[in-house]
């Protein structure tokens, strides 16, 4: 099969090399340019995100976080973030963060093979519940679809790239052992 027909494969990345580092940087930039509210303001330069992937990367290495990706044939085109990294009273738990498809990898089922890939990690990694917080109204039909549990809406509680408040919406996942 040529390598542009080839399907999206999801994988953990164990190390993240400057290659990876390049092409998450490219994927977070599309999002931020999109209007997702991703924790970062426009303008928002490659840098910038080089710059945030630096920091992932040493947690990555450190244990501290699963950093999982979804390929095509143009390379990364999604990523999530497990952060294992809780208090000592909550061994339990991890958070899922930055849940990022490139503009040009969207309504291809990307978003929900890199949750069920993300939940499998937490099982690996003998967690058994998942939380994540997202911009109310962006990925919502997703993560209800997925089975995750509503907690409710914070309003006003970070901005969208270009400006104004944006309310935020906290869902829960209890996992089941497989």
């Amino acid at each position: 099969m040529p390598d542009s027909d080839r399907a999206p494969t999801v994988r953990v990345l164990d190390r993240v090399d400057e290659r990876h580092l390049r092409q998450l940087a490219e994927v977070l930039v599309d999002c931020v340019e999109g209007g997702a509210s991703v924790s970062f303001m426009a303008p928002f330069s490659h840098a910038e995100a080089l710059a945030f992937w630096r920091r992932v990367a040493a947690d990555v290495e450190r244990g501290a976080r699963r950093l999982l990706v979804v390929e095509d044939a143009e390379g990364i085109v999604g990523t999530v973030q497990l952060i294992l990294d809780q208090p000592p009273n909550q061994p339990h738990r991890a958070d899922i963060a930055k849940m990022l498809v490139h503009r040009r990898g969207r309504r291809r089922g990307l978003g929900a093979a890199l949750m069920a890939a993300a939940e499998d990690a937490a099982r690996d990694a003998g967690r058994t519940l998942l939380v994540l917080d997202t911009a109310s109204g962006d990925a919502e039909r997703l993560y209800r679809r997925l089975g995750w549990t509503l907690v409710g809406t914070v309003p006003g509680y970070a901005l969208w790239p270009e400006g104004g408040l944006c309310d935020t919406t906290f869902y829960y996942r209890a996992l089941s052992a497989r």
